[in-house]
Formats: structure tokens, sequence, C-alpha cells
């Protein structure tokens, strides 16, 4: 039987103990290994190229290129489409939070989660799922978003049938693809199929900027 590779992590936060904290429990774990760490999001960056890492778990505060920034420039960069951004704070509240979803991140965690729920997290943005909370998202998003400074039209979603809004919907409200098969009476797969479409019809390649782009284009309402 084949081993799977390494889940490949590349830290990023400009306080050497917690980096050196998270590095010892990421090690620690069977199915990864830290390959690189990053005291800010310039650094962060260039070893994002440099060694091909899978999951970058990125602090958003830090001096000069900030942890929003480092995630647009690799969310951005094609080459670097296989990277994912996990990125850290300290209050689930800080509306930089949904910036940095705008930006690129697959998903937030607080700092002080436990470890078990870091190294799942981990898992499972490295496995192409979106990590977000349900309630913190939904309370940044209806306050961030409540007078946004600029919403695209609606006709941003006329690619999407019938069935993709309301799967995108349900996306929005933060089911994942079992639960969203179970509300529409669908199989897995197809719930699963269905997001791949929508994020290709869309130009969209993660599901945290799907959430985003439904509350933006009107299709959820906040506080709804």
């Amino acid at each position: 039987m084949t081993t799977p590779p390494l889940i490949r992590v590349l830290l990023a936060d400009d306080q050497t103990l917690v980096r050196a904290a998270f590095a010892m429990l990421i090690d620690s774990a069977p199915d990864m290994e830290v390959v690189g760490q990053a005291g800010n999001g310039r650094a962060a960056v260039e070893l994002a190229h440099s060694e091909r890492a899978d999951v970058v778990v990125m602090d958003i505060r830090m001096p000069g290129t900030d942890g929003i920034e480092a995630t647009r420039l690799i969310a951005s960069t094609e080459d670097l489409a296989g990277v994912k951004v996990l990125v850290l704070t300290t209050y689930d509240t800080d509306e930089n939070i949904v910036e940095a979803l705008r930006s690129g991140a697959s998903g937030f965690l607080v700092k002080d989660t436990r470890p078990a729920e870091l190294l799942a997290a981990i898992r499972t943005v490295a496995g192409g799922e979106s990590l977000l909370s349900p309630g913190p998202t939904a309370r940044l998003i209806a306050r961030v978003l409540r007078t946004p400074t600029s919403t695209p039209a609606p006709a941003a979603l006329d690619p999407l049938s019938a069935r993709e809004r309301e799967v995108l919907t349900l996306v929005a409200r933060g089911l994942n693809n079992t639960e969203i098969a179970d509300a529409l009476a669908l199989s897995p797969l197809t719930a699963k199929t269905h997001v791949s479409r929508i994020m290709g019809k869309l130009g969209i390649r993660d599901r945290a900027q799907l959430v985003i782009l439904a509350y933006e284009s009107g299709l959820v309402v906040p506080g709804a």
C-alpha cells in the first residue's frame, strides 16, 4: 500500500516562539512536515515559491507585508494555484478575517485553538476544502457587508443555473458537501460536482470566496 505524501506546511508569523511551538506540533503529526518558516508576508510568498508548500499557516498581523497582502499575492499567482492559505488571528471578531477570505484564504482559526483542531484544519485545507467556522464567519460577514462599499451586480451570478444557485446559497450558509446533499436530496458526489462547476463558472478557486461572493452579490442577505 502506497503511503500518501506528507502535507507540506509553511509557517508565517512574526513571533519566533509562536512559530517554534507550531512547528513542534506540526512535525509531531505523522502526515505532515514543516518545510519553512517566515517572519513576514514577503518572506512567506518567497518561501511558497521555493518550497512548494501545500498549506501556508499565515498570521494576519505582521510587519511590512502583512498576512492579507501575502495571501493576495499567493492566491493571484498562477504558479501557486495549489497552495492553500489558512489564516490565524488573535480574535474571531477581527474584521481583517473577511478581507483575508476575500484575498484568497481558505479559512481561518484563532490562535488559541486546541492543537488537535489546528492539525485537523491543516488537513481540511490541504484536502481542498475550506475551513469556515459558521458562527464567527456569519457574524463577520453580516457586520462588514451590511453596508458594503462596492457590491457586485447580481448579474455576476448569471452563469449559474437555478440548482447551482441553491447549492451556492447552502455553501454560503456554511454547509459542507454532505449536508448540501442531504438538504437537496442529492448524492454527496453530485453536490461536490455542483460546487466545482460553480467555481469554474465564476472563476473562483476556493469555497471561501464563494461565501463572500454569495453575500456581496445579494444572493444571501446578512442576518436573514
